[in-house]
């Protein structure tokens, strides 16, 4: 197990973390554009280019003062510490005695790390390879379903990190796409997407894969046997055995479970307990991204996020793109009292970015224990939501621009185009740049005074308007310009994201890697669903009673007056009377 040396020091007594909060409180009610007129050289100074991109973090509400205190946290919570066993297979998951190592499959590792006498690096080199003969005879055709027609569709079907990173990736991905297979996705448990999903396909050229970590996860499976449910009925006269064995693929961590599912042991792809679904794109999980993207941009985009794992092993806090990060997280969410986070990219194919990030950061860091096993008293993460920046100026950046409230945000995007269409990309830039120099500067009451009065207006309705055209600027972002949006820059973004994620969580003195509060919801599912049908409702509360009995009512087409509440039985009464 591993220990934590500093559990018994609570950081947010030390000195340090006093200092920062009165600095926060001074700082709540600083300029931003005061700030770049104090200091000529402020972009270069908070800007760190790395080969696939240039962050620019100087529109943010800190001075040198504060970023020296910020990194000087990051060193009290032993972060180089945590860092280091991280990287060396230390279980730093400690309520589930596990190791974290997803760099791992990605050659991120500094040294090969053994899990139980084995060879991390062996066993993701082997089960790479497993995949990109998978992957070459699919695209070949040599693949085919029962029939013998080559298969032209996969069905990935997977729920949480056995979906949302293959798909982010593949819609990133879209001008990098290879062959003809298609790639559709089914997350819901809700029949409809399935259904809606399958309403085109052929079943003789369509293949499943079956995503599951554990292989138990309930909608993914009650999706998979609906899937097979739909090839026999398209091929009635193959036994469902042998539509398991030609029509199914599967992902786990479980693969016993998936062959016990039926799925054959050539067709079923590893990965490893050390893997969070949430970080486990870059595993087996990817195999959407190898068939939708081919292999080789697959590899490419595991390089780009080793790359950011060199940089995050190796560079100094205050050179280091995903501590910066972090530390600014902290400083607005826990030491300025900034609830949430935009994330805002103005790349049409990073559409499902903020979805991504969403689950990645509020599933790993919505804690609220400390590594010492006491409440904590402080934030320990935001809400992180958002939206492709044009589509989101037009639904809720007036929310950004003028409430009172404050919003940190992360503008991404890149120098070079997706596409080859004239004037389009350089309108998107310059909207992008626009907006976060207007969340920094605002414009003052006079500067309204004076465009109103060049308008022509008068005194008197100058006076009236210019309350409500006033914004007070001093919104801080982050902007990340990519040079390109390709595989290897999206591996190193994405990777840029997890590091920050774990980064933020070691300062706070939380433990990141697991996931208690999905697996609450989970298991309160699995004993009510039988009790929709029918069941003793005695021990449930009177809410989850009522919604139970209602459902009941309705699904089976009767309604009785003993059945319904006291006004509502009053109600009826009346009426028949």
């Amino acid at each position: 197990m591993h220990s934590d040396t500093s559990s018994s020091q609570p950081l947010a007594h030390s000195p340090i973390w006093q200092a920062l909060q009165a600095q926060a409180a001074k700082f709540k009610q600083a300029s931003l554009k005061g700030l770049f007129a104090a200091d000529p050289q402020r972009a270069e100074r908070f800007s760190l280019e790395l080969p696939e991109f240039l962050l620019d973090f100087s529109k943010n509400l800190l001075d040198q003062e504060v970023f020296v205190n910020l990194l000087r946290l990051a060193e009290e919570a032993e972060l180089p510490r945590w860092c280091a066993d991280f990287f060396a297979g230390k279980p730093i998951n400690a309520t589930e005695g596990r190791a974290v190592l997803h760099p791992a499959l990605r050659g991120g590792l500094k040294t090969d790390v053994e899990i139980d006498g084995v060879s991390v690096t062996a066993q993701v080199e082997a089960e790479l390879e497993r995949l990109k003969k998978f992957v070459v005879l699919l695209h070949n055709g040599a693949l085919t379903g029962y029939r013998g027609k080559r298969f032209t569709d996969v069905v990935n079907l997977g729920v949480g990190g056995s979906h949302l990173g293959p798909q982010t990736t593949i819609e990133a991905l879209r001008a990098h796409r290879k062959g003809d297979v298609a790639v559709h996705f089914v997350s819901n448990v809700d029949g409809a997407q399935l259904t809606d999903v399958l309403a085109g396909l052929d079943a003789d050229s369509t293949l499943f894969i079956v995503s599951s970590k554990t292989f138990t996860t309930s909608e993914t499976m009650t999706n998979a046997r609906s899937a097979l449910a739909w090839l026999q009925q398209a091929m009635p006269e193959v036994d469902g055995e042998a539509l398991l064995q030609q029509h199914f693929a599967a992902v786990t961590s479980s693969p016993d479970k998936a062959q016990q599912f039926g799925v054959l042991p050539e067709r079923t792809f590893r990965f490893w307990d050390w893997v969070g679904g949430r970080f486990s794109l870059w595993s087996s999980i990817g195999l959407p991204i190898a068939i939708a993207c081919g292999f080789e941009n697959f590899r490419a985009l595991l390089d780009g996020a080793a790359s950011m794992d060199k940089h995050f092993r190796e560079a100094p806090l205050e050179a280091n793109a995903p501590v910066i990060m972090a530390l600014l997280s902290v400083w607005y969410c826990t030491f300025m009292g900034y609830p949430a986070h935009a994330v805002l990219p103005y790349e049409q194919a990073l559409h499902m970015l903020p979805s991504y990030l969403q689950q990645a950061d509020m599933e790993s860091n919505g804690k609220s224990t400390t590594r010492a096993g006491v409440a904590v008293d402080y934030p320990t993460g935001p809400l992180i939501w958002g939206q492709t920046g044009i589509n989101g100026q037009h639904a809720f950046y007036q929310y950004l621009h003028q409430s009172p409230e404050v919003v940190p945000a992360d503008f991404i995007g890149s120098v070079a185009p997706g596409h080859d269409l004239d004037g389009h990309h350089e309108i998107l830039l310059a909207n992008m740049f626009a907006q976060s120099q207007a969340l920094m500067n605002g414009v003052d009451a006079e500067s309204v005074a004076s465009e109103l009065a060049a308008k022509g207006l008068s005194q008197e309705e100058i006076k009236r308007l210019t309350p409500f055209k006033v914004h007070r600027g001093g919104k801080p972002s982050n902007t990340i310009l990519l040079k390109e949006l390709d595989p290897r820059s999206l591996g190193a973004l994405i990777a840029l994201y997890e590091h920050k994620i774990f980064a933020q969580g070691v300062i706070l003195q939380i433990y990141s890697f697991d996931q208690w509060g999905v697996e609450l919801g989970k298991g309160l599912a699995n004993k009510l669903e039988p009790k929709l049908a029918a069941g003793d409702l005695s021990d449930e509360d009177s809410s989850t009673t009522q919604l139970i009995e209602y459902y009941r009512r309705k699904k089976n087409g009767a309604v009785t007056p003993t059945e319904l509440p006291e006004v509502a039985v009053a109600e009826l009464a009346g009426e028949q009377a």
